[in-house]
C-alpha cells in the first residue's frame, strides 16, 4: 500500500519595520504599513531551499514575496505537511484575523491575498 504524497504548506512571518512603498512585479507600487507579515505559500520540490531563499536579502525577483523580503526581515516560518496543499485554506483563515494586502501571492488562485499584516502592538 503506498502512502499520499505529503504536500509542505508554509506560512512565512516577515518583519517590517518601517513604512515602505515598493513595486511589486505586476501589482505595481504598494503602500507597506510597518509590522509583522504572513506570507502563504507552499514549498515546492525543495521546502528548506525555498525558505532560505526568502531570507536572502540578494535574489532574482521572482514571487511577489521577493519584493517585499529585501526590504524586510524573514523572522520564522510555520510549516504544515499534508495531502494537498492548505495554501488558500490558511489564507482564507488569515483574513479573517489580519488586514490583506489585495492580489499579493494570488496571481495563480481565487483568493484575495497570500500576504496579511498586523500592526504591531502598541504602535502608533
Amino acid at each position: 500500500m503506498s502512502t499520499p504524497a505529503t504536500k509542505l504548506t508554509y506560512i512565512l512571518l516577515v518583519y517590517l519595520p518601517r513604512r515602505r512603498v515598493i513595486k511589486i512585479g505586476r501589482l505595481g507600487k504598494t503602500a507597506f504599513e510597518p509590522g509583522i507579515y504572513f506570507y502563504v505559500g507552499s514549498g515546492g520540490r525543495s521546502p528548506a531551499k525555498r525558505l532560505a531563499r526568502h531570507a536572502r536579502r540578494r535574489k532574482r525577483k521572482f514571487w511577489h514575496i521577493d519584493y517585499l523580503t529585501v526590504h524586510s526581515n524573514v523572522i520564522g516560518a510555520l510549516m504544515f505537511e499534508h495531502g494537498k496543499s492548505l495554501e488558500c485554506e490558511l489564507a482564507a483563515a488569515l483574513a479573517g484575523a489580519f488586514t490583506p494586502v489585495r492580489g499579493f501571492g494570488a496571481s495563480d488562485c481565487k483568493c484575495r491575498s497570500h500576504l496579511f499584516h498586523s500592526e504591531l502592538p502598541g504602535a502608533r
